[in-house]
C-alpha cells in the first residue's frame, strides 16, 4: 500500500501540511485547467539510481514550462540515502509526490506491488501522461498500470537490445516498448532495433532524441564533487574504476569469484576503487568472497563524475557506466558478454570481456596501451530533456479535443 494518510486525496501533495493549502492547490490547478489554456499532466515515474539522473534532467525541462505539472512517483527501488536521497538533494529533483518504500523483494513480487499501487495513483491523479525510464521493475510496472488504464506512456531510452532474454531488464524493456504510446531512443541502433521487430507497423511513434544521460553528464559534470575520502587516501592519480552490481554475475559464485579475483589482482598493481552495491556486499558475504580493492559506499553523481574525470578507464557491468565512461572521454572494460550499447564496442571506445578472470585480466593490460577517438557523437548534442518535453507537448496538442 501506498505510504502517508489513508486518505487518497490527502496523498497528491504530502508537502502540503494544511487542508486548507491542499484545498487552495488543487483549486488553482482546477482553474488553470479549465480556463482555456492548454495544460499537460505527467506522472513521472522512477526508482533505481540511473533513473534519478535522467529524471534530473526531464524535471528541469518540465519545471520551465508553466502549463505543464509533474507528479512523481518514487517506487522506493533504490530506497537508501546513498543510492536515493542524495540524487534528489544534489540535482535539484523535486521531491517525489508518492513514495511508494517497494524494495528487496523477488522480481515479481516487486513487480505486483509496484503495479497495484500505480495503478491507484494514476486514478487518483488522471495524468495526460506516463513518463518511465530505462529497463528496471520500476520501468515495466509503471507502463503496465498505465496501459491497463488507457493512459499514454512514454518510455525514455526505448529500443535499447542485448538480446540475452535471461536479464530482467531485457524483459522490461521489451514489455515496455510494446505497451507505449512514444518510444523515445537515445541512438539510431535502438531506432534500427524497433523497426526490426516490425514496430513501423504498429500504433507507436518511435523517435531518435538522443540520449538525456548526455544531457546530465553536460551539466552536472561541471559541478563535480571530490569525494571527502579521497584526499584522505593514497589513490595513485591513474586509479581505475569499477562498479558491479547486476544479477547475472553477482547471484552466480563462480563468476562473483572470479570477477573478485580479477579486481584484487589489479589493486596490486594501481589503485581499483569499487563504489560497492548494497546488492553485491550482500553477496560477498553470502558467498565468502573477499575482496582486497578500495572499496567505498556508494557515491552521489557528482562524486561519479569527479571520479569518471579522474580515472584511467573503468570496468563496470552496468549500463548507464558504460555511456557515462564515453562521456567522460575514458575506456571502459565490460564485465557481461553483451551489452545494449554496442555502438560503443564497435567504436572500440567499450570492450566486452565477460565476467573470466583471465579475460579480465588481459584487457586490463592490452586496453591501457590504446588510443581511441572519443568524438564522434553517437548520442545527440545534450538537448534531449528539452526534445521530450516540446514532443509531449506537441503530441498533446496534435491530439487535443476543444
Amino acid at each position: 500500500m501506498l505510504c502517508g494518510p489513508n486518505d487518497k486525496v490527502s496523498r497528491i501533495k504530502e508537502s502540503c501540511n494544511s487542508s486548507g493549502c491542499l484545498v487552495f492547490g488543487r483549486l488553482v490547478f482546477l482553474y488553470i485547467l479549465n480556463v482555456g489554456k492548454f495544460s499537460l499532466k505527467i506522472l513521472t515515474v522512477v526508482g533505481a539510481r540511473p533513473q534519478f539522473i535522467k529524471a534530473a534532467c526531464v524535471s528541469r525541462a518540465i519545471a520551465n514550462r508553466s502549463h505543464i505539472t509533474e507528479v512523481i512517483v518514487h517506487t522506493g527501488q533504490h530506497f537508501d540515502e546513498n543510492m536515493s536521497d542524495i540524487f534528489f538533494k544534489e540535482m535539484g529533483i523535486p521531491q517525489p509526490t508518492y513514495n511508494l518504500g517497494i524494495s528487496a523483494l523477488s522480481h515479481g513480487a516487486m513487480t505486483g506491488k509496484m503495479l497495484e499501487s500505480i495503478e491507484e495513483i494514476i486514478l487518483v491523479e488522471s495524468p495526460d501522461w506516463v513518463l518511465v525510464y530505462g529497463d528496471t521493475n520500476s520501468t515495466l510496472a509503471g507502463a503496465l498500470a498505465a496501459s491497463k488504464l488507457h493512459i499514454k506512456v512514454a518510455h525514455v531510452e526505448a529500443g535499447l537490445r542485448s538480446f540475452n532474454m535471461r536479464m530482467p531488464e531485457e524483459q522490461n524493456r521489451i514489455l515496455t516498448d510494446l505497451i507505449s504510446t512514444v518510444l523515445f531512443c537515445p541512438t539510431d541502433r535502438a531506432v534500427e532495433n524497433l523497426f526490426n521487430e516490425g514496430f513501423q507497423t504498429k500504433n507507436v511513434e518511435v523517435v531518435n532524441v538522443g540520449d538525456v544521460m548526455l544531457d546530465a553528464a553536460m551539466f552536472y559534470g561541471n559541478h563535480a564533487v571530490k569525494p571527502d575520502w579521497f584526499d584522505k587516501q593514497e589513490i595513485s592519480t591513474d586509479f581505475v574504476l569499477a562498479t558491479l552490481h547486476r544479477a547475472e554475475n553477482t547471484d552466480d559464485p563462480a563468476k562473483l569469484r572470479e570477477i573478485a579475483m580479477a579486481l584484487n589482482q589489479i589493486h596490486k598493481q594501481t589503485t581499483l576503487i569499487l563504489p560497492l552495491h548494497p546488492r553485491t556486499k550482500q553477496k560477498l558475504d553470502e558467498f565468502d568472497i573477499s575482496l582486497h580493492v578500495f572499496s567505498v559506499a556508494p557515491v552521489s553523481y557528482l562524486e561519479m563524475c569527479y571520479l569518471l574525470k579522474n580515472c584511467k578507464y573503468v570496468m563496470t557491468d552496468s549500463g548507464g557506466l558504460q555511456k557515462e565512461s564515453y562521456f567522460f572521454k575514458k575506456p571502459c572494460l565490460i564485465l557481461r558478454d553483451e551489452t545494449e550499447w554496442i555502438e560503443l564496442v564497435t567504436l572500440e571506445a567499450n570492450k566486452l570481456i565477460g565476467p573470466r578472470y583471465n579475460d579480465i585480466i588481459d584487457a586490463s593490460v592490452k586496453f591501457n596501451q590504446e588510443k581511441i577517438d572519443f568524438q564522434k557523437d553517437l548520442y545527440g548534442t545534450g538537448d534531449t530533456a528539452e526534445r521530450v518535453v516540446e514532443y509531449l507537448t506537441s503530441y498533446q496538442n496534435r491530439f487535443q479535443v476543444d
